[in-house]
């Protein structure tokens, strides 16, 4: 039983934040599942520079960060001669981000070529994304020219020819801040929306390049020295299918600005930090990146990285708010008690604990479906990795970011009035929270995606069903009643998904069978991760979140049934600890169900 404590009294009274503290050394399931997804030398060469990153992103990062949020940037019109050459007006410590995202960590080029922080071969995917998991708990607005500066680069590598590689490739994964090329995507027009086949933007040979004229409405990094945008060859015919890839410099080789202008800055609710702008194209010379009638295909590559990307920092932070819910919790005197003592605050802890797991292990199965889709492995099993990749990322894109719109709410909630001012982190969190699910694909647009596209057009869902079977076949020691209890899950929702594709009439029911993908499919990877990691260090606590995910988010529950709280209190007191979790300990909570 806890003891019954003295209340703290004036500044002491009010619970800490988490400065001077360290992300990356709080957070257990990142670094297990990093011992699980890379290679031991890779591991152990990043962990230094891990430990950097989470250092600061608790420290000077958010610092900055909440810098930056309070000074949005401004748009100028005009020089100080007068002359027409706009320019943004950064706050230092928004300047100050960049340099620790792009030349201390190189985050944009990690994919891209070797070399970066001293490794010698490209970063996979689920390392690439420890960084961007890691920074994004400081700091969401510059998480979005650092992504399509990623995505951006990758376009160019994969569907430039000689010319644009050339001009374009070095320069946008430069970790030299001077000759760094940040990116851009431009796409979203008026007329269309997410209805991208209405874009009216056009493009007009003019020798080697080409002249863009049109309005982009939505540009985020506006002032990118690179943007990638889709236009309209003239001519070509309607939809997307007509729709070509241009990439498009800020200035001219001869230091001229290019033919666009800045109408104005967005006033936007979250990411405050990040320069979002309308773009008036006015013959502005562009360079063709691949096939003209693949213009659409290849950009879906580029939000296919950036719905990944998406996903992990809404992730970030999901779990930015469980730090300060837990750091509130521990030194936080109520009643006399410690919150964590207080049944319901104990209770609110573990509510906000399953989505920043269940997200996280989806985060690192779509990075490994990724390294795999594009690695060395066998061909037929890189095209499953191809197949379960084109519908994992969506699931986790439109799951994962709602979800941090609650979880955030909720970590608010925790600290109370408190976490309602601006001074604190939480009302930051709330409101970047909001864009995940907007970004690249609001939520009907994303389950549409996953369940007509992905599941109805290209049978995605029988790969995704297929690796995380074999996930649940590795899922050695774990308990085989509630291995088979999953498994039997897995295939309903995949078959779920199937049902609802066939059938036109129940298009009005993606949204809930892509939540049921997510859902089943973080429970299979919770059941292998917890598995594994007590095979590899004796802590078997992920199977605890696999365990909830079947009982909340697949199990259909009575209103009025009163809750087994022998199983919640276990699990809290399991969960809340940082002692290994047996097997045995495991066994015992799902054998509840």
């Amino acid at each position: 039983m806890a003891l019954r404590m003295e209340a703290p009294t004036g500044a002491s009274a009010i619970a800490p934040d988490t400065f001077g503290l360290n992300f990356y050394e709080l957070d257990l399931s990142l670094r297990h599942l990093l011992d699980l997804y890379l290679a031991p030398d890779l591991r152990a060469h990043l962990e230094p520079h891990l430990q950097q990153l989470g250092w600061l992103a608790a420290n000077e990062l958010d610092r900055w960060a909440a810098d930056a949020d309070r000074h949005p940037p401004v748009l100028h019109p005009r020089d100080r001669f007068g002359r027409d050459r706009q320019w943004i007006e950064y706050h230092p410590s928004y300047r100050e981000m960049e340099k620790v995202a792009y030349g201390t960590f190189g985050m944009h080029a990690m994919s891209h070529r070797p070399g970066v922080l001293g490794w010698q071969r490209p970063f996979p995917a689920a390392a690439k994304h420890a960084f961007t998991y890691l920074f994004n708990q400081a700091e969401f607005g510059l998480g979005c020219p650092i992504n399509v500066t990623d995505s951006g680069a990758m376009l160019v590598r994969r569907f430039g020819d000689d010319a644009v590689k050339a001009r374009f490739f070095d320069r946008m994964t430069s970790t030299d801040m001077d000759e760094l090329w940040q990116g851009a995507q431009f796409m979203t027009e008026k007329e269309g929306g997410s209805d991208v086949g209405r874009a009216t933007t056009v493009a007009i040979p003019d020798g080697d390049a080409w002249r863009i004229h049109g309005d982009k409405w939505f540009c985020s990094n506006a002032d990118a020295r690179v943007a990638m945008l889709l236009a309209r060859p003239e001519g070509a015919g309607p939809g997307t299918r007509g729709l070509g890839l241009f990439a498009m410099p800020r200035f001219l080789e001869d230091g001229t600005p290019n033919a666009y202008r800045i109408a104005r800055l967005k006033d936007k609710l979250g990411t405050r930090s990040m320069a979002s702008g309308e773009v008036v194209l006015d013959g502005a010379i562009a360079y063709q990146v691949g096939s003209l009638d693949r213009g659409f295909v290849q950009m879906a590559e580029m939000v296919n990285w950036s719905r990944l990307s998406n996903g992990v920092k809404s992730t970030a932070l999901m779990r930015r708010g469980l730090h300060d819910a837990l750091h509130v919790s521990r030194h936080r005197i109520a009643f006399g008690k410690v919150l964590t003592d207080l049944p319901l605050a104990r209770r609110q802890l573990l509510k906000l604990m399953l989505p920043v797991e269940q997200a996280l292990s989806l985060c690192f199965f779509t990075a490994d479906c990724m390294d795999r889709a594009e690695g060395n492995d066998g061909q037929a099993q890189s095209q499953e990795a191809q197949a379960a990749l084109r519908l994992a990322t969506p699931v986790l894109k439109f799951r994962a970011t709602r979800d941090g719109r609650r979880a955030t709410g909720d970590a608010m909630d925790v600290r109370g009035g408190c976490g309602y001012v601006e001074e604190w982190a939480n009302p930051r969190l709330v409101r970047d929270a909001h864009l995940g699910s907007i970004w690249e694909g609001t939520g009907n647009i994303v389950g549409l995606d996953a369940i007509t596209r992905a599941v109805g057009r290209h049978n995605a869902h029988e790969a995704f069903a297929a690796s995380l079977h074999r996930k649940l076949d590795d899922a050695e020691g774990a308990p085989t009643a509630f291995v088979d209890r999953v498994r039997g899950l897995l295939d309903r929702a995949v078959g779920f998904a199937g049902e609802v594709a066939r059938t036109p009439e129940n298009e009005a029911l993606c949204r809930q069978a892509t939540s049921a993908l997510y859902h089943a499919a973080s429970a299979a990877t919770l059941t292998w991760e917890g598995a594994a990691l007590h095979n590899l260090h004796g802590d078997a606590r992920r199977l605890l979140y696999a365990s909830m995910a079947v009982d909340h988010r697949l199990t259909p529950r009575d209103p009025f049934a009163v809750t087994d709280m022998a199983k919640e209190d276990r699990l809290a007191d399991l969960l809340l600890s940082d002692e290994p979790v047996s097997m045995g300990a495991v066994a015992d909570v799902v054998a509840r169900m």
